[in-house]
C-alpha cells in the first residue's frame, strides 16, 4: 500500500490507495531454486569427480603426453557435462509441468539461456577446485565449503529480504544467485532478454574466469 500526502498546512493528511498485484505461491517461487540447486550439484560434484579420478587413477598422467592441451581437455569436460545436465534439466522441468502445472511467463528460449550460463558457471568453477585437487576426499571438502553457503544465500529455499546488506553482497558472489533470480524473473515476472542482460553478463563472465584460471591451474599429475 501507498501513503499519498495531500493538502497543505492543517488539512495536511495522508490518502489510502491501494496497489494490486499478482499473488506468486511459494511452489511457483520455489521452482526456480530447486532446477538451479539440482544444477549446482550436479555440475560441481559431476565434474569435479571425475577430473580427480582421472588424476588419481593416472588417466590424465596418459593424456599428458598426448597434444592435448588444458584447456582443450576442460572445455570438452565442460560441453560433455553441460549437455548432460542440460537434458536432465529439461526432463525434471517438463515433468513438474505435468504435474504441478508450473507456468513460464517469459519466453523459454530466454529461460534455456539463462540455465546453460548458470550451469557452464557451475561446471567451470567445478574445473577450478579439481584443478590440482590429488584426492576425492578433498575435493569433496572444498566443494561441500562452497555449494551449502551457496544454497543458503542463493535464496533457494528462502528470500533473504530484510537481511543484512553484507549478506547480500557476500550472495552476489555465487553463480547460483544469478542464475536463480534471473529464471525466478522469467518464470515468474515474463522478463525478458533485456530486463536479465545483467545476470547473463555476470554469469559469462564468471565462466570465462573460472576457465581460464582453471587451465593456468591444471596439473595432468598429482603433486
Amino acid at each position: 500500500r501507498l501513503l499519498l500526502a495531500g493538502g497543505d498546512g492543517a488539512n495536511r493528511g495522508y490518502a489510502r490507495q491501494s496497489v494490486a498485484g499478482r499473488e506468486i505461491p511459494y511452489v511457483e517461487w520455489l521452482f526456480p531454486g530447486v532446477l538451479g540447486m539440482n544444477i549446482m550439484f550436479s555440475s560441481l560434484f559431476g565434474v569435479g569427480y571425475v577430473v580427480v579420478r582421472y588424476r588419481k587413477n593416472g588417466a590424465l598422467k596418459r593424456l599428458s603426453v598426448t597434444p592435448v592441451r588444458p584447456v582443450e581437455f576442460l572445455t570438452a569436460q565442460v560441453l560433455s557435462r553441460l549437455f548432460v545436465i542440460m537434458v536432465t534439466t529439461s526432463v525434471v522441468y517438463a515433468g513438474s509441468v505435468v504435474f504441478y502445472r508450473f507456468q513460464c511467463r517469459g519466453s523459454y528460449l530466454t529461460l534455456f539461456l539463462v540455465f546453460v550460463l548458470g550451469s557452464f558457471s557451475m561446471i567451470s568453477l567445478g574445473l577450478l577446485i579439481a584443478s590440482r585437487s590429488g584426492s576425492e576426499e578433498f575435493a569433496d571438502g572444498v566443494l561441500n565449503l562452497i555449494t551449502w553457503p551457496m544454497m543458503f544465500l542463493s535464496e533457494v529455499w528462502f528470500s533473504l529480504e530484510g537481511a543484512r546488506p553484507w549478506v547480500h553482497r557476500a550472495a552476489k558472489v555465487f553463480p547460483l544467485t544469478y542464475m536463480v533470480d534471473g529464471a525466478r524473473k522469467v518464470m515468474n515476472d515474463g522478463a525478458g532478454l533485456g530486463d536479465i542482460s545483467l545476470h547473463l553478463a555476470v554469469m559469462a563472465s564468471m565462466s570465462l574466469v573460472f576457465v581460464v584460471t582453471g587451465s593456468l591451474l591444471f596439473k595432468w599429475q598429482k603433486t
